[in-house]
Protein backbone atom coordinates (compact mmCIF):
# COMPACT_ATOMS: atom_id res chain seq x y z
CA UNK A 1 0.00 0.00 0.00
CA UNK A 2 1.12 3.61 -0.94
CA UNK A 3 0.89 6.14 2.03
CA UNK A 4 -1.24 8.23 0.26
CA UNK A 5 -3.85 5.23 -0.12
CA UNK A 6 -3.29 4.88 3.79
CA UNK A 7 -4.02 8.75 4.24
CA UNK A 8 -6.82 8.45 1.92
CA UNK A 9 -8.14 5.61 3.64
CA UNK A 10 -7.55 7.50 7.35
CA UNK A 11 -9.59 10.44 6.23
CA UNK A 12 -12.25 8.38 5.09
CA UNK A 13 -12.46 5.85 8.52
CA UNK A 14 -12.25 9.84 10.37
CA UNK A 15 -15.43 10.09 8.34
CA UNK A 16 -17.19 8.00 9.11
CA UNK A 17 -16.10 8.28 12.82
CA UNK A 18 -17.28 11.99 12.51
CA UNK A 19 -20.64 10.84 10.73
CA UNK A 20 -21.59 8.47 14.02
CA UNK A 21 -20.56 10.96 16.61
CA UNK A 22 -17.19 9.09 17.91
CA UNK A 23 -14.65 12.00 18.79
CA UNK A 24 -11.15 10.96 18.07
CA UNK A 25 -7.97 13.13 19.77
CA UNK A 26 -5.80 14.45 16.97
CA UNK A 27 -3.39 11.86 18.11
CA UNK A 28 -6.44 8.89 17.25
CA UNK A 29 -6.92 10.14 14.26
CA UNK A 30 -3.35 10.44 12.76
CA UNK A 31 -2.80 6.59 14.18
CA UNK A 32 -5.95 5.50 12.33
CA UNK A 33 -4.68 1.86 11.91
CA UNK A 34 -5.46 0.43 8.27
CA UNK A 35 -5.26 -3.07 7.96
CA UNK A 36 -5.01 -4.02 3.99
CA UNK A 37 -3.98 -7.58 4.95
CA UNK A 38 -1.27 -7.64 1.68
CA UNK A 39 -4.30 -8.45 -1.06
CA UNK A 40 -4.21 -5.13 -2.41
CA UNK A 41 -7.72 -4.68 -2.36
CA UNK A 42 -8.85 -2.65 1.04
CA UNK A 43 -12.32 -1.98 -0.27
CA UNK A 44 -13.10 -5.51 -0.63
CA UNK A 45 -11.02 -7.12 2.25
CA UNK A 46 -9.79 -4.63 4.87
CA UNK A 47 -10.27 -3.19 8.41
CA UNK A 48 -9.30 0.10 9.59
CA UNK A 49 -9.57 0.45 13.32
CA UNK A 50 -8.31 2.71 16.26
CA UNK A 51 -7.24 1.22 19.16
CA UNK A 52 -7.67 2.89 22.09
CA UNK A 53 -5.70 0.60 25.29
CA UNK A 54 -4.50 -2.50 25.01
CA UNK A 55 -2.93 -3.95 27.91
CA UNK A 56 -2.04 -7.51 29.04
CA UNK A 57 -5.64 -7.64 31.01
CA UNK A 58 -7.91 -6.02 28.17
CA UNK A 59 -8.44 -3.94 25.22
CA UNK A 60 -11.19 -1.79 23.74
CA UNK A 61 -11.14 -1.00 20.00
CA UNK A 62 -13.41 0.56 17.21
CA UNK A 63 -13.48 -1.29 13.56
CA UNK A 64 -14.22 0.62 11.02
CA UNK A 65 -15.69 -0.88 8.07
CA UNK A 66 -16.58 0.64 4.40
CA UNK A 67 -19.67 -0.64 2.82
CA UNK A 68 -19.61 -4.45 1.78
CA UNK A 69 -15.92 -4.21 3.06
CA UNK A 70 -14.91 -7.57 4.83
CA UNK A 71 -12.36 -8.89 7.43
CA UNK A 72 -11.01 -12.14 6.61
CA UNK A 73 -11.25 -15.13 8.36
CA UNK A 74 -8.78 -15.95 11.06
CA UNK A 75 -8.86 -16.77 14.88
CA UNK A 76 -6.92 -16.21 17.97
CA UNK A 77 -5.01 -18.94 19.07
CA UNK A 78 -3.67 -19.36 22.64
CA UNK A 79 -0.28 -17.38 23.26
CA UNK A 80 1.70 -18.84 25.89
CA UNK A 81 -0.69 -19.84 29.37
CA UNK A 82 -3.30 -17.52 27.40
CA UNK A 83 -5.79 -19.23 26.03
CA UNK A 84 -6.00 -16.75 22.92
CA UNK A 85 -8.16 -13.37 22.62
CA UNK A 86 -11.73 -13.57 23.72
CA UNK A 87 -14.14 -10.81 21.79
CA UNK A 88 -17.53 -8.58 21.83
CA UNK A 89 -18.17 -7.14 18.79
CA UNK A 90 -21.24 -4.17 19.20
CA UNK A 91 -22.60 -2.75 16.32
CA UNK A 92 -22.69 1.16 16.60
CA UNK A 93 -23.80 1.43 13.08
CA UNK A 94 -24.77 0.27 10.41
CA UNK A 95 -25.37 -3.67 9.95
CA UNK A 96 -21.87 -6.40 10.10
CA UNK A 97 -22.57 -10.45 9.32
CA UNK A 98 -20.29 -11.70 11.55
CA UNK A 99 -19.82 -15.97 10.62
CA UNK A 100 -18.72 -17.86 13.34
CA UNK A 101 -17.85 -21.47 13.71
CA UNK A 102 -21.01 -23.63 13.90
CA UNK A 103 -23.92 -24.99 11.61
CA UNK A 104 -24.72 -22.84 8.53
CA UNK A 105 -28.21 -20.92 8.68
CA UNK A 106 -28.68 -21.27 5.52
CA UNK A 107 -28.05 -18.62 2.60
CA UNK A 108 -25.23 -16.27 3.96
CA UNK A 109 -26.50 -12.39 3.76
CA UNK A 110 -22.64 -11.04 3.13
CA UNK A 111 -20.81 -12.01 -0.10
CA UNK A 112 -17.49 -14.08 -0.08
CA UNK A 113 -14.65 -11.95 -1.84
CA UNK A 114 -14.65 -13.12 -5.42
CA UNK A 115 -11.30 -15.26 -5.53
CA UNK A 116 -10.74 -15.90 -1.83
CA UNK A 117 -13.46 -18.33 -1.36
CA UNK A 118 -11.66 -21.58 -0.90
CA UNK A 119 -10.46 -19.18 2.55
CA UNK A 120 -13.66 -19.07 3.29
CA UNK A 121 -15.18 -21.97 6.03
CA UNK A 122 -17.36 -20.83 8.36
CA UNK A 123 -20.82 -20.01 7.58
CA UNK A 124 -23.48 -19.66 10.88
CA UNK A 125 -24.38 -16.35 10.26
CA UNK A 126 -24.91 -13.51 13.12
CA UNK A 127 -26.48 -10.08 12.02
CA UNK A 128 -25.12 -7.42 13.92
CA UNK A 129 -27.45 -3.83 13.71
CA UNK A 130 -27.10 -1.21 16.14
CA UNK A 131 -26.90 -1.85 20.13
CA UNK A 132 -26.84 -5.96 19.34
CA UNK A 133 -23.52 -7.57 19.93
CA UNK A 134 -21.83 -11.29 19.88
CA UNK A 135 -18.93 -12.71 21.97
CA UNK A 136 -16.44 -14.82 20.09
CA UNK A 137 -14.98 -17.53 22.29
CA UNK A 138 -10.90 -17.91 22.24
CA UNK A 139 -9.67 -19.99 18.92
CA UNK A 140 -13.15 -19.65 17.22
CA UNK A 141 -12.91 -18.92 13.24
CA UNK A 142 -14.49 -16.14 12.27
CA UNK A 143 -15.21 -12.75 9.48
CA UNK A 144 -17.32 -10.41 8.84
CA UNK A 145 -18.54 -8.14 6.57
CA UNK A 146 -20.39 -4.66 6.73
CA UNK A 147 -23.69 -4.00 4.97
CA UNK A 148 -24.44 -1.31 2.11
CA UNK A 149 -23.47 1.57 4.32
CA UNK A 150 -20.32 0.44 6.10
CA UNK A 151 -20.47 -0.72 9.77
CA UNK A 152 -18.63 1.07 12.95
CA UNK A 153 -18.33 -2.17 15.62
CA UNK A 154 -16.89 -1.34 18.98
CA UNK A 155 -14.49 -3.98 20.42
CA UNK A 156 -13.98 -5.22 24.01
CA UNK A 157 -11.44 -7.88 24.45
CA UNK A 158 -8.87 -9.79 26.32
CA UNK A 159 -5.26 -8.54 25.53
CA UNK A 160 -5.00 -8.16 21.76
CA UNK A 161 -1.90 -10.06 20.10
CA UNK A 162 -2.98 -9.25 16.48
CA UNK A 163 0.83 -10.50 15.23
CA UNK A 164 -0.34 -14.16 16.30
CA UNK A 165 -3.90 -14.06 14.71
CA UNK A 166 -4.06 -17.14 12.72
CA UNK A 167 -5.65 -16.26 8.67
CA UNK A 168 -7.08 -19.16 6.84
CA UNK A 169 -5.84 -17.68 3.51
CA UNK A 170 -1.98 -17.95 3.64
CA UNK A 171 -1.49 -14.78 1.16
CA UNK A 172 -2.42 -12.44 3.88
CA UNK A 173 0.30 -10.25 6.03
CA UNK A 174 -1.24 -9.14 9.33
CA UNK A 175 1.34 -6.26 9.31
CA UNK A 176 1.65 -4.02 6.68
CA UNK A 177 4.26 -2.78 4.20
CA UNK A 178 3.56 0.80 3.37
CA UNK A 179 5.70 1.90 0.48
CA UNK A 180 6.42 5.75 0.26
CA UNK A 181 4.73 7.75 -2.64
CA UNK A 182 7.70 9.33 -5.04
Amino acid sequence: MRRSDVRAAQKRTAAMFDLVGITLTPEERSNIEIAEFGLGNLQEQGLELVTYINTERYCAKDLILFPGQTCPEHLHPPVGDDPGKMETFRCRYGVVWLYVEGESNGTIQAQVPRGSEEYYTVFHEIELKPGQQYTIPPGTKHWFQAGEKGAVVSEFSSTSRDEFDIFTDPRIVRVPVIEEDL
